[in-house]
């Protein structure tokens, strides 16, 4: 499986215990939803498979998973940190209504002062807020998004259109 086919839930933050348990942080905002029966790890831009004999969620964002053939910690530290992802096959379907600011990914971005500044490469979640990343001349550039800044998500056309603050794409272009 390619990186291409899968989606991004969470990455292990911790092992636990000696037997191998692992800890994993979601930033997928439903993990209760997901199909954990085998997840992919990405190692070095392959992703390699393992299959959850058993696991726990919790209401913090984390669940507690053991992984067949990993039996001791030791074997366990070497998921440290690692990003895990599921195939796209097991991508829960949502209702029409329910749209999150990850979807905005390969939208077209336009600024209301700029004009057409390119495709949405990336969304990242941080505590707060949650942040595109576009590729506007060559040069990346980050911006919140939010609702203060957003003036039309057209789902149809895939296009967002905003109004960032003034400045914010000087600070890229002219550094």
């Amino acid at each position: 499986m390619k990186i291409e086919e899968a989606f991004y839930i969470g990455y292990i933050t911790k092992t636990k215990g000696l037997k191998g348990e692992i800890q994993l942080f979601f930033e997928y905002d439903a993990p209760e939803l997901l199909d954990l029966d085998v997840i992919f790890a990405d190692h070095n831009g392959k992703m390699v498979p393992f299959f959850v004999s058993s696991y726990k969620l919790h209401s913090n964002n984390t669940g507690n998973l053991y992984l067949e053939d990993i039996d001791h910690i030791d074997k366990a530290q070497a998921l440290l940190k690692k990003k895990i992802y599921l195939p796209l096959s097991k991508m829960p379907d949502r209702s029409d209504e329910d749209f999150h600011y990850n979807d905005l990914k390969g939208y077209m971005v336009i600024d209301e002062t700029h004009g057409k500044l390119g495709e949405i490469i990336e969304v990242n979640e941080y505590p707060q807020q949650f942040v595109a990343t576009i590729s506007h001349k060559d040069t990346e550039i980050l911006f919140p998004l939010n609702e203060d800044m957003i003036i039309e998500i057209d789902e149809d056309e895939r296009t967002l259109t905003v109004d960032l603050p003034e400045g914010l794409l000087d600070i890229y272009i002219n550094p």
